[in-house]
């Protein structure tokens, strides 16, 4: 909106000319953010105690220490990041760039599907929300409509294509098929946000890695000349995409605040389905799908832990884990809880390192 408002009246004033530029507004993105977050995040936890005298429900085939450690604790705090998100992101944003707009549209129908799943949880006492077909249906129908609006706005030859990491000429052609691939990324990463987001602070500080990470591939994609240097796939407008990316940084941080160890709040599907669903579109809109997976690799790894431990189950009866996701099977063997999220996050840094390389490694 500053964008839009004061770039006109650069040529007369001549401090607004800091408004061209997009590093200036990723950092007030990441400044707003974390600000709107430290200042409402006190009353906003007030506001969930006040309603959910309970907190979230605990699940009774959970990790047993959860029931006593964990009881109490309100949900819905992803509403904050949100909310930080949002305002960060249509304070700094060139509102006339749809890429923004497709974004916010995907974190803000994913969170309002999370809403209501903790809702019902909260209300109902229990650790079921909404119906897991009713959800993924919600879901891809968002990511349909997301995916069909980025077909008609990216270049033509980028459209249906997908770009294979350390290769610089090669763009696989998907034709039809590239978009339910598509919609698979976006879904796929929601939910394996949400099925990481499962101890204090875990998933928060590898959501704020893959957000800078993105920040800095969509500042670089959208520049011409850096993407000509790095020989990566060039996208005009998706740079714009950075200053989202570091409202998404911002609100993480401050949201860390409250969610670090032991948690006055959790996120709830309300944060992990939207910030999920803000990578996968992101990721998706630059072209860099199988570098999400690479920089998300930690939420994958919990992702496939379940898909591994439910298909053993019935197929043979017999579990590959102890528990999953896979933060569980550790618990269940023994680590503090501490020592599980501090592990992660080193391993969410390295993988997020990894990614980034793939930039240059051409």
């Amino acid at each position: 909106m500053l964008y839009n408002l004061l770039v006109p009246y650069a040529d007369d004033f001549g401090l607004f000319n800091l408004f061209r530029y997009l590093t200036f507004r990723t950092g007030g993105a990441v400044i707003t953010a974390l600000l709107l977050s430290f200042i409402l995040g006190p009353s906003v936890i007030r506001w969930l105690k006040a309603r959910q005298v309970a907190g979230q429900p605990i699940r009774t085939d959970g990790p047993e220490s959860h029931l006593q450690t964990k009881q109490g604790t309100p949900t819905m705090g992803g509403f904050l990041i949100l909310l930080a998100v949002v305002v960060g992101t249509l304070l700094w944003a060139d509102l006339s760039n749809q890429y923004v707009w497709i974004v916010l549209m995907v974190t803000l129908g994913f969170g309002g599907v999370g809403f209501i799943d903790d809702y019902l949880k909260v209300t109902r006492r229990h650790h079921g929300g909404l119906p897991g077909r009713l959800k993924l249906l919600i879901q891809f129908a968002i990511a349909l409509i997301a995916t069909m609006w980025i077909t008609r706005l990216v270049p033509p030859q980028f459209a249906t294509t997908m770009a294979v990491p350390f290769l610089k000429d090669l763009l696989i052609q998907l034709s039809w098929f590239f978009v339910p691939f598509a919609m698979l990324v976006v879904v796929g990463a929601s939910n394996a946000v949400n099925l990481t987001d499962g101890l204090d602070g875990l998933a928060i500080v590898p959501i704020m890695i893959a957000a800078a990470c993105f920040g800095f591939i969509s500042y670089l994609v959208g520049n011409a000349v850096f993407a000509e240097y790095l020989q990566i796939h060039g996208i005009p407008g998706t740079g714009e995409l950075a200053v989202l990316c570091g409202a998404l940084v911002g609100a993480s941080l401050g949201f860390l605040w409250f969610n670090a160890p032991p948690a006055m709040v959790f996120m709830g599907d309300t944060g992990s389905l939207s910030a999920g669903g803000a990578l996968g579109t992101i990721s998706v809109i630059t072209k860099h799908e199988l570098v999400l997976a690479i920089i998300g690799g930690l939420f994958v790894l919990e992702a496939v832990s379940v898909i591994v431990q439910v298909a053993s189950f019935k197929l043979t009866g017999r579990r590959v884990f102890r528990m999953a996701p896979l933060h569980h099977h550790f618990e269940q063997k023994g680590w503090e809880e501490p020592t599980i999220v501090i592990r992660f996050w080193i391993i969410a840094s390295i993988l997020a390192l990894a990614g980034l390389a793939t930039l240059k490694l051409r």
